[in-house]
């Protein structure tokens, strides 16, 4: 099948389309490589640079013709997107109206697209939070996600383009960029490899649902192979705090750094879980990589590629 995957140079990108080749898809790609990494880019796959808000990729569209559209490109700081909403609307949202009008014109069969299970929820009282809880984003860069959601329940109403919504919990692994834009992970094993001060924000105690990337990828594929159409979780089911992430990291890259604390921005809240019984009883997944083994192979692989 023919798959063009925008953000394919991305974290999470990268690693789907390395999935999706190995089983055997033509795929094609775009990203801007604002964050992306030409590095992560799979040589088998047919890589063009360019901005999703460019009108020009509906030439891609009409030159490559995909069946079946993943949607991952995004500007993903959600503490960023509180300091700059304009910038942030203009890439989340008319960005993937672009990718929406051109799938609708090119009559794409399916779209993919990557929600947060991290944000959309918001302050959610019910933990873990179902699919059919009410969604109360607190951050512009929720509100941007939860507007594509309604944006594609709009296009299959109107114009029968069918869709899946994975709102993925917070994932991590390698290849995650530590720098900016990052997962706390992330950003803690880079600093603690470096023997760098990692920054705790508040009192460490607020929680969100960690996944490794492998589990996460599984969960999508899966989700592709067996037609499924709607939203689905994709997390954990269980919590974890930030202090308990900087003690694992701690542990696992020997380092001697203690904590610090610093102010809280406005968009962080006290706790995030995903209740996946959905996607179990629908699709058969559940999450493989416990954290601590997660955890592991991530650290592993930033001493090895940490410049």
């Amino acid at each position: 099948m023919k798959i063009l995957v925008t953000g394919g140079a991305g974290f999470v990108g990268s690693h789907l389309v390395d999935r999706l080749i190995k089983e055997n898809h033509k795929v094609v790609t775009i990203d801007n490589l604002s964050t992306g990494k030409k590095r992560n880019i799979n040589p088998k796959a047919k890589f063009y640079k360019i901005d999703i808000c460019n009108p020009r990729i509906s030439d891609i569209f009409k030159k490559e013709k995909p069946e079946v559209i993943f949607h991952y490109a995004a500007h993903i700081n959600a503490r960023e997107s509180v300091e700059n909403s304009i910038f942030d609307a203009k890439i989340n949202i008319l960005g993937s109206l672009n990718v929406l009008e051109n799938c609708r014109r090119s009559k794409v069969k399916k779209v993919f697209f990557a929600s947060s299970g991290g944000e959309i929820y918001g302050a959610a009282d019910k933990i873990p939070t179902p699919e059919n809880y009410s969604l109360r984003p607190m951050s512009p860069y929720g509100v941007g996600k939860l507007a594509i959601e309604k944006y594609l329940d709009s296009y299959y109403q109107l114009f029968d383009l069918p869709y899946v919504i994975l709102r993925y919990g917070n994932i991590y692994g390698p290849r995650q960029n530590p720098y900016g834009e990052a997962g706390v992970i992330a950003i803690f094993a880079a600093k603690m490899l470096r023997n760098k001060q990692p920054l705790i924000h508040g009192d460490g105690r607020q929680t969100k649902d960690y996944i490794f990337i492998d589990d996460a990828i599984e969960a999508t594929v899966l989700s592709f192979k067996n037609n499924f159409r709607g939203i689905l979780n994709i997390g954990t089911g269980k919590e974890k705090s930030v202090l308990e992430i900087f003690r694992m990291i701690k542990n696992l890259t020997n380092s001697r750094v203690k904590k610090k604390y610093i102010p809280c921005p406005p968009c962080v809240f006290k706790r995030g879980c995903l209740s996946i019984k959905k996607i179990k009883k629908g699709l058969g997944w559940r999450p493989r990589y416990p954290l601590n083994k997660g955890l592991e192979i991530t650290v592993d692989w930033f001493k090895k590629n940490l410049k």
